[in-house]
């Protein structure tokens, strides 16, 4: 719409606020879940689409414990992503609320998109996950993630045999890592959500506290210097983030694991293991926080922590 030269004060007022109207009405706004089997890429893609990190990313099953929020604004709108933990079969307390929040993300969305790792072979993991969004008469996008790992030649016959499994609204190749396909998707969600206002700020990439995300920073480099059942057994906690003291940001975190050999483990020998991940989870902390820091890392035994449910309530939460 052109306002013209010759038209009143009143009269440009009011079809300004004509012109500010429509495009309101233009916007998109929703929620969207990704969900997927454990190592499916969630968090890298989620990480890629934002361009900013929110979830944490290794190479070790059920690395993300929680949901986590990460929201990406573009001039088309607004899309709320929801990252879950990985779809499995529980074992204990934690894993079983892991689930919980899975389904609780399915919920009062708008999309669903189901992340396939499309470099391994379909399984009872696979099934598992198709199961779960049967139960839903809702839409849902495929992502045959990791094509920049696969031979071509696989992708067409991969498309065929998942349009089989489900009546999907469409299907993607895309590479959370390399970012194949994701301005693809992108399109392809806000064409598929409502309109719609901003549900936050443009500035908001996360409505995860800081304390949250620094714990979650450290427990990424627990699991890349660890193995066996140590990445599994340990979780991280902020106990002390002090900023009022001086310009550096004092932060107090306790690791959390369940036997004195994990710990004796974690520490390494003379407490060099320790001394690396706190090295490796400052440099990331202060990234985030756009502040120097000081990180003191303490290793405690909580024996059974994964089975017990008050302290998964205190530990659990990303707004601890």
């Amino acid at each position: 719409m052109v306002i013209k030269k010759d038209c009143s004060k009143g009269q440009a007022v009011s079809l300004l606020k004509q012109v500010t109207e429509k495009e309101q009405k233009k916007l998109k706004s929703g929620f969207v879940t990704l969900i997927g089997r454990p190592n499916s890429g969630k968090s890298t893609l989620l990480n890629n689409l934002l361009g900013e990190k929110v979830s944490i990313v290794s190479n070790k099953p059920q690395t993300t414990r929680n949901k986590i929020l990460g929201i990406c604004t573009r001039k088309e709108g607004q899309i709320v992503f929801i990252d879950t933990p990985g779809i499995h079969k529980p074992g204990y307390e934690l894993n079983r609320r892991m689930m919980q929040a899975v389904h609780d993300s399915l919920e009062d969305v708008n999309l669903i998109l189901v992340l396939v790792d499309a470099t391994t072979r379909f399984g009872n993991g696979d099934r598992f996950v198709l199961d779960l969004i049967k139960e839903r008469e809702m839409d849902i996008i495929l992502l045959l993630n990791k094509i920049d790992l696969l031979n071509k030649v696989k992708l067409l016959p991969l498309i065929d045999f998942y349009s089989k499994q489900y009546d999907f609204i469409d299907i993607i190749p895309i590479s959370g890592l390399k970012g194949d396909n994701c301005s693809l998707l992108l399109k392809r969600i806000f064409n598929n959500i409502p309109d719609g206002n901003y549900f936050f700020s443009e500035s908001q990439y996360t409505d995860c506290p800081e304390r949250f995300l620094t714990a979650e920073m450290v427990r990424e480099k627990v699991l890349h210097y660890t193995r066996k059942e140590i990445p599994y057994s340990s979780i991280v906690t902020v106990n002390r983030f002090e900023e009022d003291k001086d310009p550096v940001v004092h932060i107090y975190c306790d690791i959390f694991v369940e036997k004195e050999s994990q710990k004796k483990i974690l520490i390494g020998a003379n407490g060099k293991k320790i001394k690396t991940i706190g090295i490796d989870s400052r440099i990331e902390i202060e990234k985030l926080l756009g502040k120097k820091i000081y990180l003191n890392l303490f290793v405690r035994v909580k024996p059974k922590w994964r089975n017990d449910p008050k302290l998964l309530d205190q530990l659990l939460s990303p707004y601890r």
